[in-house]
């Protein structure tokens, strides 16, 4: 039931903003942690039980679903308008990477060699693009979904893949946050099929510990990028002895 799934997703989601841990949601519920745990692993909430953890971030049953209409309106993919924009200013592309990772305005200028009023000018493009709204105090509100990503082929895909790639690779990769795997390999269609769903699960969990670990201090996090590729490829310079 994807609509179940989607209501207990943003009931987690305001327990997390309103800083309500399960622990809390079992004292209110009189149940145990664990049992908290497999309610909503399970998703499995009588509507008395849903009342009643409402109630605990101050919310109705009725707030709950519109606040999960709006999250289900978030974008997944900007225009290609949109991305040229962005990808054709790089103080504008700094920042749009930096809210899309979570940081909020004064981790932005606190981390970058920007004033706060170059900071709001790139925000106040960002907002007029749709990708957040930027709110009083100059908080950030993403409007993408879980799910967002950069088109195929677009205008930052190859701003990163013409610019970044070469610089990404000059490392040894032996550091203890590094980490550079070549695997290669003969796989039949399905199996390069079933390859690809294990790369986009692994991609999910990648996020899934991003968004964990956003309530930590920018301080404790650091930059990590992970780059996942499959193709159909044979090194050039084996091209010409290749027969088909």
């Amino acid at each position: 039931m994807p609509q179940v799934s989607s209501l207990i997703e943003t009931l987690k989601k305001q327990l997390k903003l309103h800083g309500k841990t399960y622990a809390d949601v079992a004292q209110a519920l009189s149940l145990s942690e664990a049992s908290v745990k497999r309610l909503f692993a399970d998703e499995n909430f009588t509507l008395q039980r849903l009342e009643t953890i409402c109630e605990l971030i101050e919310m109705d049953i009725s707030e709950l679903v519109q606040t999960m209409a709006v999250q289900q309106r978030q974008i997944t993919e900007l225009s290609e308008a949109q991305e040229r924009e962005i990808a054709g200013d790089g103080l504008l592309l700094l920042v749009a990477v930096c809210v899309i990772n979570g940081y909020s305005f004064t981790n932005i200028i606190e981390q970058y060699r920007l004033t706060p009023a170059e900071c709001i000018q790139q925000l106040v493009r960002l907002d007029r693009l749709k990708l957040i709204e930027l709110l009083p105090g100059n908080r950030i509100r993403l409007l993408i979904s879980r799910d967002f990503r950069w088109r195929p082929a677009g205008p930052i895909q190859q701003f990163f893949q013409k610019r970044v790639a070469h610089d990404f690779f000059q490392s040894r990769f032996d550091s203890e946050a590094e980490k550079l795997l070549v695997l290669n390999g003969l796989l039949s269609r399905a199996g390069n099929a079933q390859w690809q769903q294990k790369l986009q699960r692994l991609a999910r969990e990648f996020n899934e510990l991003c968004r964990d670990e956003a309530d930590l201090p920018i301080k404790q996090r650091f930059g990590t990028t992970t780059v996942l590729a499959v193709r159909q490829w044979r090194y050039g310079l084996f091209e010409r002895y290749s027969t088909r």
